[in-house]
């Protein structure tokens, strides 16, 4: 039996790490100690709660205005001081978060192998994002072994020099997660969305939250959303980050404008629910880039680039910068022409089909000598909709 630990402090990497976690509970060939920073501290919580794990240690370095090198500094300190990492024989983090810095780094000085889950995104600017794209940069240098969601991911870590042995094409496990969110949907979590199911209008879903999207380019989204509003036959439904940068901008603009809800962030069981209402995604969100294209809704990036581009590539989302009249503009067109919603909404799906979960478990076992080589996941027509 092999003892892993599986660090994570965000409620996107708990997200797609719950389905990892549970398989590997149920795999008599390994233990699991699960360790949540608490980078995100009611999100994660609530999250947690609804997939039903239970972390074996809280670092709780969640506060209040914090930075991301304090954030990064408590969690490598507090994984040392309880010497959390002692008798791993691996470690796993995921994406690029700075829980996925601090736990790669802790688990390089205690020379425990890390396992990178999500490895090998890209966007060729350590501004954007920012500092995301740096951390899976620093991790890719430090990972034993390499999962990558997809064969673009693949080439990016070959390009850099990683040792094709080292890298398995697991596809994406929010597709696992998002399958199961489908399974089990809960209430949309806000009593002013329980009419949703019953509207006739189109419903937008818009989210946006990164730090290079906080000021003026923030501004730009509000106005936009509120230009769309205009239209009877919309409805748009803004769940609102906590980051009070996001709600400055985003409030002032859009509280009590007709055709929006703004709610708080939703339960992810109600935000699946909500995703399989929506008819088009707004997002600067990754989870969107990803979740849009698995559940077959036109997905609109709001970002300049995106690590992501496989679904710009087949079609299934769009990057449309965070330009006020471009946005309204590209919204119209899929509101106005049903030929390009249908091109959008029909797209094949190049995150996963489902059984990134089986991959990843699979390739952590084969990298301890305890099971076969992977067949790795490969993009095609029949992953569209793959969990609609």
């Amino acid at each position: 039996m092999k003892t892993l630990g599986i660090v994570f402090g965000t409620r996107p990497e708990a997200v797609k790490l719950a389905p990892i976690i549970h398989t590997l509970q149920d795999d008599p060939r390994f233990r699991t100690v699960l360790i949540s920073t608490g980078q995100h501290r009611e999100m994660l919580d609530s999250t947690l709660e609804e997939f039903r794990i239970t972390p074996d240690v809280n670092l709780r370095v969640m506060r209040d205005g914090q930075t991301v090198s304090e954030v990064t500094h408590r969690i490598l300190e507090r994984l040392y001081a309880g010497r959390h990492l002692d008798g791993l024989d691996a470690l796993l983090v995921h994406g690029d978060t700075a829980t996925t810095l601090a736990g790669a780094l802790a688990g390089l000085h205690a020379q425990v192998p890390i396992v990178h889950v999500e490895a090998g995104l890209r966007s060729g600017s350590n501004a954007s994002p920012f500092p995301e794209e740096a951390n899976r940069k620093l991790v890719g240098q430090i990972a034993a072994l390499h999962l990558a969601a997809t064969p673009g991911n693949h080439a990016n870590l070959i390009r850099e020099g990683v040792r094709e042995s080292a890298i398995t094409v697991t596809g994406n496990s929010i597709v696992d997660a998002l399958a199961w969110g489908m399974q089990n949907l809960g209430s949309y979590g806000d009593p002013r969305l329980e009419d949703l199911d019953d509207d006739p209008r189109q419903v937008i879903l818009a989210t946006t939250h990164r730090r290079e999207s906080h000021g003026r380019p923030m501004q730009e989204i509000a106005e936009a959303l509120a230009d769309i509003a205009t239209r009877g036959d919309v409805r748009i439904v803004v769940p609102l980050h906590l980051n009070p940068k996001v709600r400055a901008v985003m409030l002032p603009v859009l509280s009590g404008v007709d055709n929006i809800d703004l709610v708080d962030p939703l339960p992810y069981l109600s935000f699946c629910r909500l995703l399989r209402r929506s008819d088009i995604i707004l997002s600067d969100s990754s989870g969107a880039e990803e979740e849009g294209p698995a559940l077959g809704k036109p997905t609109l990036v709001l970002r300049e680039i995106t690590e992501r581009s496989e679904s710009i590539l087949t079609g299934s989302s769009r990057l449309v910068s965070r330009s006020r009249g471009q946005i309204v503009a590209e919204v119209q067109r899929l509101l106005d022409d049903p030929v390009a919603y249908a091109e959008m909404s029909n797209a094949i799906n190049p995150y996963g089909d489902g059984r990134a979960t089986g991959r990843t478990v699979a390739a952590i076992a084969n990298y301890f000598g305890m099971g076969p080589a992977v067949t790795p996941f490969v993009p095609g027509a029949d992953v569209v909709r793959s969990v609609a």
